[in-house]
C-alpha cells in the first residue's frame, strides 16, 4: 500500500500541475475542431456520388476520424519524451537514483494524470459541437458488444504502447544529445501506419497486413476500429489483442533494458 501511495501522490500532483494549463488544453482542443471540419469537407467530397468507399458509408468514416481526434488527447504521449530527455540532460534524474521510487512508475503516473486532464478537456468542445456532428455520425449497434468489450483492454494497452515508445525515445538521451529527429520520424511513421491520415482498411491489402504486425497499428487505429465497427470479426479482434499485448510486453522489456544500460553511461552530474 505504501508503494501505491507514492505513485498515487505523483498522479494527483500531475493532475494539479496540468490543471494549471487547463485553458491552454481546452483552447487547443477547440481549434482541433477546425481540423475536424476540414476532414468532414474532404471526405464529403471523396464520397460525392458514392454511398460507400471500401465497404464503409460516409458516416462510418466521419465517426472514425471524430473518435480518433478524442483518442489522441486521451492516449498520445504529448511531451513525455522531451521531458524525460531534459531530466537526463539536466541531471534531474539523479534524484531517482537515490530514492525508493521507480522512474518508469513515476513517469507512467504523470502520463496518466496528464492524459486524464487533456482527454477530459478535449471532450468539452466535442460535446458542445455534438448537435452539429451527431447527424453525421453512426456507431455500431448492440450486436457489436463483444468488440466493445475487447476495446476496453485495447485502450489500456494502446496507452501503454504510446507511453513506452515515448519513454524509450527519452532514454536515448543517454546516448544522443538530441532526440528530436527520432521523435519526428516516429510521428511521421505513426501518422501513416497508425491510420491517422487514412483508415488503414482503405489502403491496399498488403499495406494493411504489414501494418497489422507493427506497433503503430495498435497506438490508435486498433481501438478506434473496434469502437467504430471497422473491425467486426471477433477472431481477428482477438488475434489483434494478442499481438497488441505482445508488443506492449516487448516494448516494456526494451524500455527496462535501455534504462539499465543507460545508467551505466550516466555520470550523475548536476541535479
Amino acid at each position: 500500500m505504501s508503494v501505491l501511495a507514492k505513485y498515487r501522490q505523483v498522479f494527483l500532483t500531475g493532475i494539479q500541475t496540468n490543471l494549471v494549463y487547463r485553458w491552454n488544453f481546452a483552447i487547443r482542443a477547440g481549434f482541433s475542431l477546425l481540423h475536424l471540419v476540414y476532414v468532414f469537407i474532404l471526405w464529403g467530397a471523396a464520397y460525392a456520388g458514392k454511398t460507400e468507399i471500401g465497404g464503409f458509408p460516409l458516416s462510418a468514416t466521419l465517426t472514425y476520424f471524430t473518435l480518433l481526434l478524442v483518442l489522441q488527447y486521451f492516449l498520445s504521449a504529448a511531451n513525455d519524451d522531451y521531458e524525460i530527455s531534459e531530466e537526463i540532460r539536466n541531471g534531474l534524474i539523479n534524484q531517482f537514483l537515490t530514492k525508493p521510487i521507480n522512474y518508469l512508475g513515476y513517469r507512467l503516473s504523470l502520463y496518466f494524470s496528464a492524459r486524464l486532464v487533456t482527454g477530459g478537456l478535449s471532450l468539452l468542445p466535442v460535446l458542445v459541437a455534438l448537435p452539429l456532428l451527431g447527424p453525421h455520425l453512426a456507431l455500431p449497434g448492440a450486436d457489436h458488444l463483444p468488440l466493445y468489450l475487447i476495446a476496453i483492454p485495447a485502450l489500456i494497452l494502446s496507452a501503454l504502447i504510446q507511453f513506452t515508445i515515448a519513454y524509450c525515445f527519452g532514454l536515448l538521451t543517454f546516448w544522443f544529445l538530441e532526440i528530436q529527429s527520432f521523435v519526428i520520424l516516429s510521428l511521421a511513421i505513426e501518422a501513416v501506419l497508425g491510420g491517422q491520415i487514412f483508415p488503414l482498411d482503405l489502403m491496399p491489402g498488403w499495406f494493411y497486413e504489414i501494418s497489422r504486425w507493427l506497433p503503430y497499428y495498435y497506438q490508435m487505429y486498433f481501438p478506434a476500429a473496434l469502437l467504430t465497427g471497422r473491425i467486426t470479426d471477433l477472431g481477428l479482434a482477438l488475434q489483434g489483442l494478442a499481438i497488441h499485448l505482445g508488443w506492449t510486453v516487448l516494448l516494456l522489456a526494451i524500455a527496462t533494458a535501455l534504462w539499465r544500460r543507460g545508467l551505466r553511461r550516466h555520470t550523475a552530474v548536476g541535479g
